[in-house]
């Protein structure tokens, strides 16, 4: 997952950086770093769990962090 792909997959999840850092337990800046792509590499992916736990959640997994509406 690419950082473009991961914070179009955050938008599509209705999140805010700040809501998906208090889901992941992460540091907003972590978020924030997730989303930027890297201009010293071309290709960058994100961490792999981030990844993984991002494809969950767009799977329908709700943590009990999830945002209440």
């Amino acid at each position: 997952m690419t950082p473009e792909e991961f914070k179009a997959n955050r938008k599509k999840l209705g999140l805010t950086q700040a809501q998906l850092a208090h889901i992941f337990k992460l540091n907003i800046t972590t978020v924030q770093r997730f989303e930027t792509p890297s201009e010293k590499k071309s290709g960058t992916k994100i961490n792999p769990t981030a990844e993984r736990v991002m494809e969950w959640l767009l799977a329908g997994y709700r943590p009990p962090e999830w945002p209440q509406s």
